[in-house]
């Protein structure tokens, strides 16, 4: 490799630019999973909800791009390499998608408010993260482990629509891939309003990029460098506590992927509230409020532990590969959300 630069440093920059890349859609494109929910069922607009789906698309088209070029296997990935899980999927994605609507936003949202100056947010993601890693590694380890075991796909067909489909058709994994990334773009940019707003579109595509970056340069590095390292891209719960316990124990354990990854978002927040002027601190006022987002945070990183991924992690990552679990975790986070939403603006009262 680069000499004395060590493939975990290499990865480690990998992840912060893309982790940059995210922040910025954050802050100067408003790329947001909850508000994207919020917006579509109480705000009237579907704008923030076809960005996803373009970013989505545009994962799918970028990996599969990729696998053709032969810059990546999806196989390799953790998504595609651990067993499909449908109940751990949809009650992961459930509980997550609820805590999201009581602490006000996911992982990845909380990291690019952080870097705006919410130190509410920073409260949430010190909870995402350790309470992720009490059921990854801590107390919960034990429970989580007999009911929801991830083991090693044994098989030959990785649980993927890709290759499901491949063996159906007869087609490759990547056309099948490519096919389905620009039909889910194509659906995003039916709307001609969406169609003209081109600040939607391009941090849409932004996004699709700094998940593909990651899958193109982790395994890269995992294939062609001197360390056994994941293949890897952009997700925020699990990363959240690995980079924590770096934070603490820096000088013990090697940078990772991850640890660039929720740097970059909150570095490219920061970068992102400077040129928009938005930079302020804040804090929380009521303590009612801050329990009810402690809460929150707790069950997203108990969740997306379940779910192996959050609204990014299953949301985007895991779709860009076309993996049987993000459809499912996805369709659960909405509905946690939706319900978690409800109960907070009409606190589940009948309409009249």
């Amino acid at each position: 490799m680069l000499g004395p630069v060590s493939d975990a440093l290499i990865v480690t920059m990998i992840g912060l630019f893309g982790g940059l890349l995210l922040g910025l859609a954050a802050r100067l494109g408003r790329f947001c999973t909850m508000g994207a929910i919020e917006d579509l069922l109480y705000g009237g607009s579907d704008r923030r909800m076809r960005m996803y789906i373009l970013a989505i698309g545009g994962g799918i088209s970028g990996s599969f791009a990729l696998q053709a070029l032969g810059l990546f296997e999806p196989s390799y990935s953790y998504y595609l390499s651990i067993r499909f899980m449908p109940v751990a999927a949809a009650l992961g994605g459930l509980m997550f998608g609820y805590g999201m609507a009581l602490a006000g936003n996911c992982g990845y949202g909380c990291i690019a408010r952080l870097g705006g100056g919410d130190m509410r947010a920073f409260v949430i993601v010190l909870v995402i993260g350790v309470s992720a890693y009490w059921t990854l590694m801590g107390p919960l380890a034990v429970i989580r482990a007999k009911l929801f075991a991830q083991t090693d796909v044994t098989t030959d067909m990785p649980p993927s629509f890709a290759h499901l489909l491949s063996g159906a058709t007869g087609l490759a994994p990547a056309t099948i891939g490519l096919l389905i990334g620009l039909a889910i773009c194509a659906a995003a940019l039916a709307d001609r309003g969406f169609l003209r707003d081109a600040k939607g579109i391009f941090w849409s595509l932004v996004v699709a990029l700094a998940i593909t970056s990651g899958w193109a340069g982790s395994y890269h590095i995992a294939t062609t460098g001197f360390t056994d390292l994941p293949v890897v891209s952009h997700s925020f719960s699990a990363p959240v506590g690995e980079t924590l316990l770096y934070v603490m124990t820096g000088s013990a354990r090697a940078p990772s992927f991850a640890v660039g990854s929720v740097v970059g978002v909150a570095l490219g927040a920061f970068i992102g509230s400077l040129i928009k002027g938005h930079f302020r601190w804040e804090a929380c006022d009521d303590p009612r409020e801050l329990r009810r987002q402690v809460i929150g945070a707790t069950l997203m990183g108990v969740g997306a532990v379940l779910a192996m991924g959050c609204t990014v992690g299953q949301g985007l990552s895991a779709f860009s590969v076309l993996a049987f679990s993000a459809p499912i975790t996805f369709a659960a986070i909405f509905a946690g959300a939706a319900l978690g939403l409800r109960q907070l603006i009409t606190g589940f009262q009948p309409a009249e």
